[in-house]
């Protein structure tokens, strides 16, 4: 009875192995194991498309000319022509500062000029009777010198004549100085005069040029501060609407690729529910980078700052003539402050061959070593020098990746212009990201992703 039941014990385990090793046969020949792993991808092929490199950045809506009034003297307003939004003419009184002190100023001045010409009359006068005396001392001069010639008179009264016609003649020279001197006193009052008639002028204020007062930033009554040095408080802005632009920060990055002539799709946030787009045109391009002024210590402030410069973008008019309805006053489709967003077509290419952007990577060669080789060190503070990293597509050849170096040239948000690597048709994997970008090598399988029934993919 032992012995049968030992018997059946080892055909139970016969069986067990039979079945063992014939399920690895059945798994292995079915691929389950013992094969490579192979990476899900989805791929695209090369082919030809049209590329457009953009740029893209934002700001804000601005006017080519605008122009900030500033008082050049100080007092109270007490006109104001005009209101904001208001269309104004060159030449268009815009408003009065109180002028009660300037109008003094100039009635001082005034008489300040009377009193220098009446002084300079006076000194002129003095000249006259200065010269009769030098006359009279110099003829009593001469009689006397001719007298003591003859030694009919002495030599006291001799030498009292010659120093009494010396002096007749130094008292005419220095009235002659001093009708001079009234005459320069003329002249210093009579620019005083000028100068306080000109700051009674500037107590009216008259429109520099024609436009739109785009902003009023003062009251009727209100005080403002003026002087001739600086600018003084900020009344008001003219401002031509009929010429805008969009001001906007680019990246140094970027700054190289964009140049004046250049055009550009323009998306003001107030139309965007519209899906309107306007026609730009680049007409500047900043030389210096914002914030920085040229000091050392503004580029030592600016070191860790995003650096970028302002391009000035002309917003075409013939983009936006049908938004302009003269009848409703709607002359103006666009406000000083506007944000807006922008992209300046930098360069365009038709029929260049591409890939999706995301199918070109970086790869850095890897150099072997064997145990033989040493490091030949010819400066101790030499770095070594660092391997350029390449770009690099993944070929896929019946399920295996190979991987191949490209030269790219310009790209949009999705494709990217190959120079030279890929011939039309050859199919690279172009996602995960991750596995582009860095699992994926040389050699590995790959196999598509598959869709789910629900749209998603396995």
């Amino acid at each position: 009875m032992a012995k049968r039941s030992s018997n059946r014990i080892w055909w139970i385990l016969g069986g067990i192995v039979i079945l063992l090793v014939g399920g690895l046969l059945v798994a292995k020949s079915a691929g389950w194991i013992g094969k490579e792993k192979e990476e899900e991808a989805t791929f695209s092929k090369a082919q030809k498309a049209d590329i457009v490199e953009r740029v893209s950045a934002s700001g804000k809506v601005q006017p080519e000319v605008e122009v900030k009034i500033s008082p050049d003297v100080s007092g109270e307003i007490i006109e104001l022509k005009v209101h904001e939004g208001d269309s104004v003419v060159k030449g268009q009184l815009l408003l009065r500062i109180r002028p009660d002190n300037y109008e003094s100023l100039v009635a001082r001045a005034k008489a300040a000029v009377d009193q220098a010409r009446a002084s300079y009359e006076q000194t002129k006068a003095s000249v006259g009777q200065m010269e009769a005396q030098l006359a009279r001392a110099q003829a009593d001069y001469n009689r006397n010198k001719k007298l003591y010639g003859d030694k009919v008179i002495s030599d006291a009264d001799f030498e009292t004549s010659e120093a009494n016609f010396k002096v007749a003649r130094q008292n005419v020279e220095s009235a002659r100085s001093n009708v001079d001197a009234s005459r320069f006193a003329v002249e210093s009052a009579q620019a005083g005069l000028r100068d306080a008639g000109e700051n009674l002028r500037k107590t009216t204020i008259y429109a520099p040029s024609s436009g739109i007062i785009s902003k009023l930033g003062v009251e009727l009554g209100e005080r403002v501060v003026g002087t001739s040095q600086m600018a003084g408080t900020e009344m008001l802005r003219i401002a031509n609407l009929n010429n805008m632009e969009v001001r906007v920060n680019v990246n140094e990055n970027d700054i190289v690729r964009v140049n004046v002539g250049d055009s550009a799709l323009i998306d003001v946030d107030a139309y965007t529910y519209s899906g309107r787009k306007f026609k730009g045109i680049v007409t500047s391009i900043a030389n210096t980078a914002n914030g920085l002024g040229g000091s050392v210590s503004a580029a030592a402030t600016a070191t860790d700052a995003v650096t970028e410069f302002e391009v000035k973008i002309k917003i075409l008019p013939e983009s936006y003539m049908d938004l302009v309805d003269r009848s409703k006053k709607r002359s103006f489709p666009f406000r000083p402050g506007m944000t807006a967003s922008v992209e300046v077509i930098t360069e365009r290419k038709n029929g260049v061959l591409s890939v999706p952007i995301a199918a070109v990577t970086t790869r850095t060669e890897e150099k072997k070593t064997t145990e033989s080789e040493e490091p030949v060190v010819t400066n101790t503070n030499q770095r070594p020098k660092e391997e350029k990293p390449k770009e690099v597509v993944f070929v896929n050849k019946a399920g295996v990746v190979e991987m191949r170096e490209v030269k790219t040239g310009i790209s949009d948000f999705e494709n990217i212009e190959v120079i030279s690597g890929l011939k039309e048709g050859e199919e690279v994997v172009s996602g995960p990201f991750l596995l582009v970008s860095k699992n994926l090598k040389a050699g590995d399988k790959v196999k598509k992703k598959v869709e789910k029934k629900d749209g998603k993919k396995e």
